[in-house]
C-alpha cells in the first residue's frame, strides 16, 4: 500500500513539473495590451510603437534589467522586500525594456503609474512573475519631464521596501521613501545604554515636511462668485433704469448728460481733494 501511495506521489510531482516546464516554452498569450502565461509571468501595457502625444520620434532605446527578493532588503534596516536598483533615468519619449528577475519563491512585480490612459490601460505599466523566473516588458514614456513611481502592488510588498522612481527628463522632483535615494520615513537609532547593557534600537518616523510653497488664491474665490451672482441679477434692472431713463434722447441730449455726470464727479473729487489739502497744510503762526 505505501508503495502504490509512493508511486502515485511521484507521477503526480512528475505531471506538475512536467507541466511546468511545458508552460516556461509556451510563448506568452496575447491578450491586445495584455500579455501571460501559465507559469505566472504576466505583462500589462505593452507598448513597443505608438508613440505619446508630442514625441515625433524614440529619443533612445533604454534597456533595464532589475533584480527583485529579499536578499536586496539587507542594507536598508526595516524592510524585507527590495528591488536591485531603486532609480533609473532616462530621456523624454524614451523606449524602455524592463526584465524583471524574480529571486523568490513569491510573486513579486515592476508597476509604474502615471502614464497616458488612451495608450496604457488605467494609466499603469505592470509586469510580474511568480516565483524563480524573469519577465521583459517593454513601454515608452511622455514627453514630459516627471517623476514616476515604481512599486510592487502585492500586499505589504511596497511598505517592506518595494518602492522605486523612474525619472524622465529633468524630473519633477525626488519621491519620499525610496530605498537609498531619499530620506526614510522611518529610522532606526541606536538608545545609548549604560556599560555592559545591551545596546537596543529606537525608531523614529518622520513626518513629511512642508514644501514651503504657498497657495495661490483661487480664481474661483468666494467673493468673486458673489460678484458674478450679483451681477447676474441685478443686470436686468439696470437695463430696465438705462431704458426708462435714456429712451427716447437724442445722441447730443444723451453725450451732453454724460459729460454733466462726469465733471459733477470730477468736481466732487476736486473738492474732496482740496479739503484734505487744507485740512493737512501747516497753518501761519499769528505774531
Amino acid at each position: 500500500m505505501n508503495k502504490l501511495r509512493n508511486l502515485v506521489l511521484a507521477l503526480a510531482g512528475l505531471a506538475v513539473v512536467s507541466f511546468q516546464v511545458q508552460a516556461a516554452r509556451m510563448p506568452m498569450m496575447n491578450h491586445g495590451r495584455m500579455l501571460m502565461d501559465m507559469s505566472g509571468k504576466m505583462v500589462m501595457g505593452q507598448n513597443t510603437d505608438q508613440l505619446p502625444e508630442g514625441c515625433r520620434r524614440i529619443s533612445e532605446d533604454v534597456e533595464i534589467i532589475v533584480g527583485a527578493g529579499h536578499k536586496y532588503s539587507r542594507p536598508y534596516p526595516g524592510t524585507m522586500f527590495g528591488y536591485s536598483e531603486h532609480q533609473w533615468q532616462v530621456k523624454p519619449c524614451a523606449r524602455v525594456t524592463v526584465t524583471l528577475k524574480n529571486d523568490d519563491q513569491i510573486r513579486h512585480q515592476w508597476m509604474l503609474h502615471g502614464l497616458p490612459e488612451d495608450l496604457y490601460p488605467k494609466g499603469m505599466f505592470h509586469i510580474e512573475v511568480t516565483g524563480p523566473g524573469e519577465v521583459t516588458g517593454t513601454f515608452i514614456v511622455p514627453r514630459e519631464d516627471k517623476t514616476y513611481l515604481v512599486h510592487c502592488d502585492i500586499a505589504q510588498h511596497t511598505e517592506k521596501g518595494m518602492k522605486a522612481q523612474l525619472v524622465v527628463g529633468k524630473g519633477s522632483g525626488t519621491l519620499p521613501g525610496i530605498p537609498g535615494i531619499s530620506e526614510p520615513v522611518v529610522k532606526y537609532l541606536q538608545q545609548p545604554t549604560a556599560e555592559g547593557e545591551k545596546q537596543t534600537s529606537v525608531i523614529v518616523v518622520k513626518a513629511p515636511e512642508p514644501s514651503g510653497q504657498k497657495e495661490e488664491p483661487s480664481m474661483l474665490s468666494g467673493m468673486l462668485i458673489l460678484g458674478l451672482v450679483i451681477a447676474i441679477l441685478g443686470a436686468p434692472y439696470l437695463l430696465r433704469w438705462l431704458g426708462s431713463r435714456f429712451f427716447g434722447m437724442s445722441g447730443k441730449a444723451l453725450s451732453g448728460y454724460l459729460f454733466d455726470r462726469l465733471m459733477a464727479v470730477f468736481c466732487l473729487f476736486f473738492r474732496l481733494f482740496m479739503a484734505v489739502w487744507d485740512w493737512f497744510r501747516p497753518r501761519q503762526r499769528s505774531v
